[in-house]
């Protein structure tokens, strides 16, 4: 009998939520008459408004009051996470069905366990959420689909913000660390450069903690630039995105989002593994990286010269930026 109420547990950060869309629209081909919510933190939950494969959202208060708020609603759970707390807090909300990796011990919790096949180690994440499912018996498509369409409450959010004219933006944060992030400097002479060749205005993105590094960025400028950190919350960060011509941006959550949306970017990888974390939507994009001996380290702070950003060079990227 097919389950007709399917939860899943969404991933914890931006990026991993736009790489598990293929494995949840995956998850809809397979039940395509049941009812589709979504477990996520209240940081990443606004972002399902533009997935019209879900039919509602919940927003993660905790373990115990998840289970509370959940017990025996659904008849299936899927984890698109791997921490033995998420999978105990399905067990906990009396879920019959729990579905997902068998990590961090948690195989006893889980009704249908999957491992990871060898053969997606160094690919696209993409792969990973989808081989979990593979590995409890559904189907997967051959196209992944890791697009997002942005509504138009956000694009018109983004339009009274923003006003008429073309826009590039530069997205020079980066959470958990300063490793993967390029040279402040560098994305100032970057976008001048590119906004001057496109006559276009320059908006810098990010969270509120990276405000100070959007005003040092904005101060050394040669063109007037929009400091938009912490201003602009998901939804109108999504309609801000949509609206560009160009994303500057590091290996972060943002940087996913433009892709899915179709917007083009230039991505500078440093300590992060490309293969498994680059773009995966449909928007054309390019990766300048430095083929170093110690990257990917995966590190959140460079232990010695942080050679794989100091030796990406303002011209490659402003190349990578015509040619995109």
């Amino acid at each position: 009998m097919l389950p007709s109420r399917l939860l899943i547990r969404a991933p914890n950060w931006i990026g991993d939520v736009v790489l598990s869309l293929p494995a949840l629209r995956d998850l809809r081909r397979n039940f395509p008459e049941a009812r589709l919510e979504v477990l996520a933190r209240p940081w990443v939950a606004t972002l399902y408004g533009a997935v019209p494969e879900v039919d509602a959202v919940v927003e993660s208060q905790g373990l115990r009051a998840d289970a509370a708020a959940l017990r025996r609603r659904f008849d299936v759970g899927v984890l698109f996470t791997n921490s033995f707390g998420t999978a105990l807090g399905l067990a906990l909300a009396r879920i019959p069905e729990r579905w997902g990796y068998a990590t961090e011990l948690r195989g006893p919790l889980l009704t249908r366990r999957a491992r990871m096949p060898v053969a997606i180690r160094r690919r696209s994440q993409v792969y990973y959420y989808r081989a979990m499912l593979a590995g409890v018996g559904l189907q997967v498509s051959a196209s992944p689909d890791a697009s997002l369409r942005c509504p138009e409450a956000w694009r018109g959010r983004a339009d009274a913000r923003l006003g008429p004219g073309r826009f590039i933006g530069i997205n020079p944060g980066a959470a958990f660390g300063t490793a993967k992030r390029w040279i402040p400097a560098r994305y100032a002479a970057a976008a001048t450069r590119v906004a001057a060749e496109r006559d276009a205005q320059v908006v810098i993105l990010g969270g509120a903690g990276e405000r100070p590094l959007g005003d040092a960025i904005a101060s050394m400028m040669e063109a007037p630039a929009r400091n938009l950190c912490g201003e602009t919350d998901l939804p109108e960060l999504v309609g801000v995105l949509s609206r560009l011509e160009l994303l500057l941006t590091n290996d972060s959550g943002p940087m996913h989002l433009a892709s899915a949306l179709g917007t083009p970017l230039v991505a500078v990888f440093g300590p992060t593994d490309w293969r498994e974390t680059a773009p995966a939507g449909p928007g054309p994009h390019r990766l300048v990286r430095e083929d170093v001996d110690c990257s990917p380290c995966l590190l959140r702070e460079c232990p010695i010269d942080h050679r794989c950003m100091t030796r990406v060079a303002v011209e490659r990227v402003v190349e990578e930026a015509r040619g995109v």
